[in-house]
């Protein structure tokens, strides 16, 4: 049964999950390919890799930051107004990169208005009104779907990219990224979720009513500390591995394409964890992602550097990618219910973006120091096995609440 009534939903649920998803891709599509720029930016203008690394980590830092105050803004004025800010930062922010020739301009671009652009557009806001819309029965494959769908993006922005950057020049190629980000506005009008007044289908709970009863559940806790390891591990992927292939003798296109194989296995991977996630327990859905991981880092950095192996890694961790983000975001609803979705799982996505700003920054600091990212890969593993144990003694039901007494 639906949690929220019939006249809230202004479209019928296939049109919201499909405008939703196509948002969801737009959004994450350019992010994902951030990285095709860190090479020609840094010879253009005579950078090292810290600068870029920083000025990524900052988009990091500042989309997780954003995201808790974007999702308590979504859930009480609405999702589009939300998205509508997001994206149009968003774009800003890539025009802008296009014309950053210093290091300070780079990160108010790149950093500042990307990363607060991103808090307020992409898929976690899509995730959070899907909650609120989407009948119950159709949760947990839409939260695999929205996912699934920024995963798509990841698969067709980072070889577009690199045909634009070869074709037009690394500054044209982002105004076109820019430019994308206005497609999103109409989109969205589809995903507009009633504000304060779907709260009333559930408990009278204010803001600070909410983060209390979160941040007092430990098996929130533990889930909001071992999403650092999923930000950790992939931000400093997507920010790095292009110049990783590089080093290692590999050329240029294999880092693009081995991102955009990531986004593609994502894709099935994202799908198959919400699928599962109503079938199963979550936490150990998690857990499992979160080794599995361990593993395949382990794999690709011992094996020989190839073309090939790259490739076989970009399936398997895209897989693992971000298949954490519909039993995470399940999770949540299970525990607290809808009606401050996109707040609470903004919180846990801080900790995702802490650990994102993290492995991006270490990853541009070490090498610079160390002329390798070889210390960066274990760390990568070593949180993969923590977060995997961190996830296991979660509890799966209702956070407790008393009941009401009649006057």
């Amino acid at each position: 049964m639906s949690s929220i009534a019939p006249s809230v939903r202004r479209f019928a649920p296939g049109i919201i999950l499909l405008c939703g998803c196509l948002a969801g891709l737009l959004t994450f599509g350019p992010r994902s390919a951030i990285g095709l720029f860190q090479i020609p930016m840094s010879m253009q203008f005579g950078w090292s890799r810290e600068v870029f690394s920083f000025s990524i980590a900052i988009q990091n830092l500042l989309w997780g930051v954003g995201q808790p105050f974007a999702g308590a803004l979504a859930d009480r004025f609405g999702t589009v107004k939300m998205l509508w800010t997001g994206a149009l930062l968003y774009g800003a922010g890539l025009v802008m990169m296009a014309y950053s020739t210093t290091p300070g301009m780079m990160t108010v671009s790149a950093g500042v208005l990307i990363g607060f652009g991103l808090s307020g557009c992409s898929f976690n806001l899509v995730i959070g009104a899907f909650g609120k819309l989407l009948p119950e029965k159709w949760r947990g494959l839409a939260f695999g779907a929205g996912t699934a769908a920024g995963s798509f993006g990841q698969f067709l922005f980072p070889p577009i990219g690199n045909v634009l950057i070869e074709q037009l020049g690394w500054q044209q190629t982002l105004f076109v990224f820019g430019l994308t980000m206005l497609a999103v506005l109409p989109l969205s009008l589809t995903l507009a979720t009633g504000g304060t007044a779907q709260r009333k289908q559930g408990p009278s709970q204010s803001i600070t009513q909410a983060l209390g009863e979160a941040f007092r559940h430990p098996s929130y806790v533990l889930l909001v500390i071992g999403f650092f390891t999923c930000g950790f591990q992939l931000a400093f992927i997507t920010a790095h591995m292009p110049a990783y292939m590089k080093d290692v003798g590999l050329p240029e296109w294999v880092g693009g394409w081995t991102l955009a194989v990531i986004g593609l296995s994502n894709a099935a991977g994202s799908l198959l964890a919400g699928y599962l996630s109503s079938r199963m327990p979550k936490r150990w859905i998690l857990s499992f992602i979160y080794a599995a991981r361990s593993v395949a880092v382990l794999f690709f950095i011992m094996a020989p550097p190839s073309p090939t192996n790259a490739i076989i890694f970009g399936v398997a961790i895209g897989l693992l990618w971000l298949s954490t983000v519909p039993p995470t975001s399940s999770l949540v609803a299970v525990m607290f219910g809808t009606n401050y979705l996109a707040m609470l799982y903004g919180f846990a996505f801080f900790s995702h973006q802490l650990g994102g700003f993290l492995g991006v920054f270490l990853g541009g600091v070490l090498y610079e120091r160390l002329g390798s990212y070889t210390i960066v890969w274990w760390l990568s593993i070593a949180l993969g096995i923590a977060s995997a144990v961190i996830n296991l003694p979660i509890r799966e039901k209702p956070v407790e609440r008393p009941t009401p007494q009649p006057a």
